[in-house]
């Protein structure tokens, strides 16, 4: 991709016209969580990245109508929509396993594969800047990835067992995947609980303070007939007990997070799987937003098929993961679709802060590639979705990489270095419209 050189000036009216389409409202509401979001974007350029998916799919909408690999099908598979390389750590799948792949499906939707590729290559620029490597380590990192994914895609598409292409566990896994899910493993509920709530009466509830707001008796009874509605969309495997839905408190949060600034968000305490106090299970409830990739994607079939965002959110994160969290669900509340899930005490992101050494960095790096090459190949026609997207993924992308076996890696090299390039410039950019106070409404 070759980025047009802007002038600052110039470059800034564009950031800010994307930033009013992504964020207007929201900041409207609550322009103190704003002030805070950037000032966290505003720390680093990866950190920029990471909050700006919006303006991403905003610079690669003259690529909606084709572009290199991409046809009927791999035009309309689902994607991650946020692929970074921070956005990689461990859960507990419905079977109880530990797994390291992609987390965090808050943009998901169906597009182009490519997407999701060019958006991890680039933050492979950045990382690796910020860590002076030279632009030919930069360049051999994305190479890794590029090859590790069209290995895997391909070993999908011929049909390897199970054994052949296993999930990245504790059986499995090496390097900072396998300290990941290390370190998830040595975590416990019980923690987690005592770190959100006390004993009172000999019941558990919310602790006051630290983030929870008290709910008045309004907002207290609309949460929980969202809740009541969220039940109603589990699948039948998850209600085995009736009795761990039994609500024990409420709170409100607010979210102040790169991603989650300005939505509301409540967290509900629960039974659990039996009395035990320490089998308590803490849910959230979080109002779910229009992810990025969508106001660039003009399929009626795609937009028509979701209720609202929160539908979107759980469909999507249950076709791209294999098995999915038991307590993923949807509801509605204020008339805005809802995302619920586990505060799961088993989720731990893959720090790079300590990942240094570049033989280590391509290690990890080619285990991505294959983490989202595994993702992409989950959401087809044999994942219980298959109206969206009736085909075989892998064999789809398999078949379009096979015409430019040679061109795949250069595409990714290529768009890594210049977009890389135009996301620490937009940086800057940003910083100054920040500081000097020529972002409205803040």
């Amino acid at each position: 991709m070759s980025v047009p050189q802007l002038s600052a000036e110039r470059r800034g009216e564009e950031i800010l016209a994307v930033f009013e389409t992504a964020f207007g409202e929201l900041l409207a509401a609550d322009p103190a969580a704003f002030r805070v979001k950037f000032r966290k974007m505003a720390a680093s350029a990866f950190a920029f990245y990471r909050g700006t998916a919006c303006l991403f799919y905003a610079d690669l909408e003259k690529e909606r109508h084709g572009g290199p690999y991409l046809d009927e099908r791999t035009g309309r598979v689902w994607i991650h929509g946020d692929l970074h390389a921070e956005n990689f750590g461990t859960y507990m799948d419905a079977n109880g396993r530990l797994i390291f792949n992609v987390n965090d499906f808050d943009e998901a939707y169906v597009g182009p594969f490519t997407w999701d590729l060019k958006r991890l290559a680039a933050s492979l620029a950045l990382i690796g800047y910020t860590k002076a490597l030279g632009d030919e380590q930069i360049t051999s990192l994305v190479r890794t990835f590029a090859a590790a994914y069209r290995e895997r895609i391909h070993a999908l598409a011929s049909g390897a067992k199970d054994d052949e292409v296993p999930p990245f566990t504790l059986d499995t896994a090496e390097g900072p995947l396998l300290g990941a899910l290390r370190d998830a493993r040595a975590r416990t509920r019980f923690a987690l609980l005592d770190s959100m709530t006390e004993i009172r009466d000999y019941e558990r509830r919310f602790t006051e303070g630290d983030g929870s707001i008290e709910l008045d008796a309004a907002t207290r009874y609309k949460v929980l007939a969202a809740f009541d509605g969220y039940l109603e969309t589990l699948p039948e495997e998850s209600l085995v007990r009736p009795d761990s839905y039994r609500v024990k408190d409420v709170v409100g949060r607010r979210g102040i997070g790169i991603g989650s600034a300005g939505l509301p968000s409540y967290n509900i305490l629960l039974e659990g799987h039996s009395d035990a106090l320490e089998n308590d299970v803490v849910i959230y409830i979080k109002q779910a937003q229009t992810p990025a990739v969508s106001r660039h994607i003009t399929d009626p079939a795609v937009r028509g098929y979701f209720e609202h965002e929160g539908h979107r959110t759980v469909i999507s994160q249950r076709a791209l993961q294999a098995a999915a969290d038991p307590w993923l669900g949807w509801t509605e509340l204020d008339g805005a679709g809802q995302l619920v899930a586990e505060v799961s005490p088993y989720a731990v992101d893959l720090d790079w802060s300590d990942i240094d050494d570049p033989d280590e960095i391509a290690a990890v790096v080619a285990d991505l590639g294959r983490a989202t090459a595994t993702m992409h190949a989950a959401a087809d026609d044999e994942s219980g979705h298959s109206e969206l997207v009736p085909f075989s993924t892998e064999r789809a992308i398999d078949a379009a990489i096979a015409a430019d076996e040679e061109g795949f890696g250069d595409l990714l090299v290529d768009f890594a270095h210049s977009y890389g390039a135009r996301a620490r410039a937009d940086h800057q950019i940003f910083v100054d419209l920040f500081r000097n106070g020529r972002i409205p409404g803040l």
